[in-house]
């Protein structure tokens, strides 16, 4: 009989243990979950900086050549043009590139611009799908394209006037509300 009472008391004191760890942990949780709500918003809005210049900041003058040899500068850039940042690696950029491709064959290649940020090797494959829809310029970490762009992460789209100003800018392409020419 005494066997039997050890055992019911080891199991309770075991229980009591298990219970305070569980509230422990449901404490920790709530914690977590005020201080992500305080940084994306309750909406889910995401209220840290955007990975590149804002809508109504201008880019700064830049100089690159893109991978067939043509020179691009901001002054080059006529109309309209949607602009996408991509590095190798990245799981987001993976993600989205198909969908900017998408975007981009509605539109002339000389109004797109994909930069993408790596090593010729590593870069490869992303220049190789976006050069049939886009002008590629392909540039080390915080190349002169990135920088003028002020991108701070990857992916980042933008729509930029003929005047370098940003119309919209953002990590994801619907936050572009891209227009289709008619």
């Amino acid at each position: 009989m005494s066997a039997v009472v050890a055992a019911v008391a080891v199991v309770g004191a075991l229980s009591v243990v298990n219970l305070l760890l569980c509230i422990g942990i449901v404490r920790r949780l709530r914690e977590h979950t005020e201080i992500l709500n305080t940084q994306l918003g309750d909406s889910g809005q995401n209220r840290r900086p955007a990975p590149m210049y804002a809508t109504g900041q201008r880019i700064a003058e830049f100089t690159a050549t893109t991978v067939d040899g043509a020179d691009l500068s901001r002054a080059l850039m006529t109309g309209t043009t949607m602009v996408g940042f991509f590095t190798p690696g990245c799981s987001p950029c993976k993600e989205r590139m198909p969908l900017f491709i998408e975007q981009a064959a509605n539109h002339d290649r000389d109004q797109v611009l994909a930069v993408v940020a790596g090593t010729p090797d590593a870069s490869a494959e992303y220049v190789a799908k976006l050069a049939p829809v886009a002008r590629v310029v392909r540039e080390n970490d915080n190349g002169p394209v990135a920088a003028a762009f002020g991108v701070d992460g990857f992916p980042s789209f933008a729509l930029v006037d003929a005047d370098g100003l940003v119309l919209a800018s953002g990590s994801k392409l619907g936050a572009l509300a891209i227009p289709v020419p008619a």
